[in-house]
């Protein structure tokens, strides 16, 4: 049994939390939390042990809620640390994984240089393979390597122009989020997949929720049909094509789907893509649509980044069973 603990319990960290917990060959040893909040209550409900920062007991014990110890005591319990603490304190932890010699892996808010290796489970496991640091890319990036990957196998990517269309609050201004071009998500899916073209990204947010969606053009390396590309992307596990006689063009119809089908928290871990949208120009100009739930689609990408850091299983072997437990592809 693989021993993790999970230092941050927000968006991402209570899914991964959750996912850890699921899995046969790990145990979850506590999360890690700040705050005495409403989330760490249902931590608690949850029967996972918390983990306060240096500093914070005095908090926990004015509301009446038990701490197992502090963030020192979660890592040094654990055989690796999922960090998903904010955008930044990633890099602050890392001394301190250093200074308890325990491996971690941090979310795509984090540079690069945070890392030995940039991580997604389709594109690149094998390059997590016995690391101390792996970064997960981006819920944007991972979602574009994903597609990325098995387009540029089959084909080879020679160009790709992606527009991202980033969720960014119901009362939020939209905005070019960077009005400089390229936004991050090119050069990281570079990072993991370093021999493909050169990859053009720009990136807007908009006042809405949970759901981004990304308009896409990529230039393949040879001539295809729309139905040989919607048949490869169909073929992925955590790649699922609509449909398009079932009528979804939203994300809130995305939710409703997730809901309908038992999916806790509305999770869809696999991209979406616009089955109506596939189209190609020219012989090998592809277009389509596809939507990534910014909440839990780099969820499966830790566990499995969990396993590769550890030597416990190969790619084919890890993906197969964190799919399995986690129900995707069943969709």
């Amino acid at each position: 049994m693989i021993r993790v603990g999970v230092n941050g319990y927000g968006t991402i960290g209570k899914r991964v939390a959750d996912a850890v917990n699921s899995m046969p060959d790990m145990e979850l040893v506590g999360i890690g939390k700040a705050s005495p909040n409403h989330t760490a209550d249902a931590a608690a409900d949850r029967g996972y042990d918390i983990y306060v920062p240096d500093g914070r007991h005095d908090r926990w014990e004015d509301v009446g809620m038990d701490v197992a110890g502090d963030i020192h005591d979660l890592i040094d319990a654990s055989d690796i640390v999922a960090d998903a603490t904010p955008a930044g304190m990633g890099a602050e932890y890392r001394p301190i994984y250093e200074e308890h010699d325990t491996p971690a892996l941090f979310q795509g808010g984090e540079g690069a240089d945070v890392a030995d290796a940039s991580f997604t489970a389709r594109a690149n496991y094998d390059e997590a393979t016995d690391k101390d640091y792996v970064r997960i890319v981006s819920c944007n990036t991972t979602g574009l390597n994903r597609m990325f990957a098995p387009l540029h196998e089959e084909y080879g990517v020679d160009r790709a122009s992606i527009t991202l269309v980033r969720c960014r609050g119901e009362h939020a201004v939209t905005s070019a989020d960077p009005v400089t071009l390229p936004s991050h998500h090119g050069p990281d899916a570079l990072e993991v997949i370093p021999d493909m073209g050169p990859i053009t990204t720009m990136g807007m947010k908009v006042p809405t929720v949970r759901h981004h969606f990304h308009g896409i053009n990529v230039e393949l390396g040879e001539d295809v049909s729309a139905e040989e590309v919607r048949d490869l992307l169909a073929s992925q596990s955590r790649i699922h094509v609509i449909d398009g006689d079932l009528g979804i063009d939203s994300g809130w119809e995305l939710q409703e789907f997730a809901l309908d089908r038992g999916r806790d928290r509305m999770n869809l871990y696999e991209n979406q893509i616009f089955e109506d949208s596939i189209t190609v120009e020219q012989g090998n100009q592809l277009h389509l649509f596809q939507s990534i739930h910014r909440e839990s689609d780099v969820v499966p990408e830790n566990v499995d980044a969990i396993r590769a850091m550890m030597g416990d299983a190969d790619a084919e072997e890890s993906i197969e069973l964190t799919n399995e437990v986690m129900g995707i592809g069943e969709i």
